[in-house]
């Protein structure tokens, strides 16, 4: 099977999340609120139209949806050129250029949107570090937080009794994670407690299981490079994102 080309993924991409933007305000679906003082968009809402004019707001509406995803990927496109795209594919014209010339353009505008990814992840992975930095150097001065030589942060929540675990253990836990803003991003809470090996989770986590106690529950903030750094799991994680955690062990397996 050919691999997807970054070209070919992000026209689907665009094409996909602008169909899905569309059809949620298609006809029968509920209308977008105006703005005070003006008249809802969708006066003739209810009403059926012809065959004509519904396949002209068909139309319209994946035209319009694309258009907006372009305007927000900060993609400049000349829009005779796009029309002139989209007419000659849906009537089956030969293309105005051969495939020489487009494959140029396609490696160009792979090169160009490659670029502006990361320069707007690198933008926000310096500005997650930034106010991560604010935090923990604000954070460390709190009541009950303490720091280890790597940067982590702990509070104790509660103080059990029982063994810490080793690197090698396999260890029991109920945790919660979230981001600064308190959006959280996963728990094990309202379902069985996690089971993993301590040296199989982010070294934060690895780190500060080994100093804890069976009982314990600790809230702990982990800085970037204790954690997903450059390469987080995905949204709502960010790049060089600071992460919070509630973590209770319950127990250590074997023991």
């Amino acid at each position: 099977m050919k691999s997807v080309k970054i070209f070919d993924w992000m026209l689907v991409m665009l094409f996909s999340v602008a169909t899905e933007a569309a059809l949620a305000q298609a006809p029968g679906n509920p209308p977008s609120q105006s703005l005070p003082g003006q008249p809802p968009a969708t006066a003739a809402a209810g009403q059926p139209v012809d065959e004509t004019t519904y396949r002209q707001q068909v139309g319209y509406m994946l035209g319009q949806s694309m258009g907006r995803n372009l305007r927000e990927n900060q993609i400049v496109v000349d829009l005779e050129g796009l029309i002139a795209g989209l007419t000659d594919a849906l009537r089956g014209t030969p293309p105005k250029w051969n495939d020489a010339q487009l494959q140029e353009c396609r490696q160009r505008f792979e090169q160009e949107m490659r670029m502006k990814t990361t320069n707007r992840v690198q933008q926000m992975a310096d500005q997650n570090t930034k106010q991560a930095q604010q935090f923990l150097a604000q954070n460390k001065q709190q009541p009950g937080v303490q720091a280890t030589a790597s940067g982590l942060q702990y509070k104790v929540l509660k103080q059990g009794a029982g063994a810490s675990p080793a690197l090698t253990d396999t260890v029991r836990c109920h945790y919660r994670g979230t981001l600064l803003d308190g959006t959280e991003f996963d728990s094990s809470y309202g379902g069985d407690p996690a089971e993993f090996p301590v040296n199989q989770v982010i070294p934060g986590w690895t780190e500060a299981l080994q100093l804890m106690k069976v009982g314990d529950k600790w809230q702990l903030f982990v800085p970037a490079e204790l954690a997903y750094g450059m390469q987080p799991p995905g949204p709502p994680i960010q790049p060089n994102s600071l992460l919070v955690f509630e973590v209770e062990l319950l127990g250590i397996a074997g023991r």
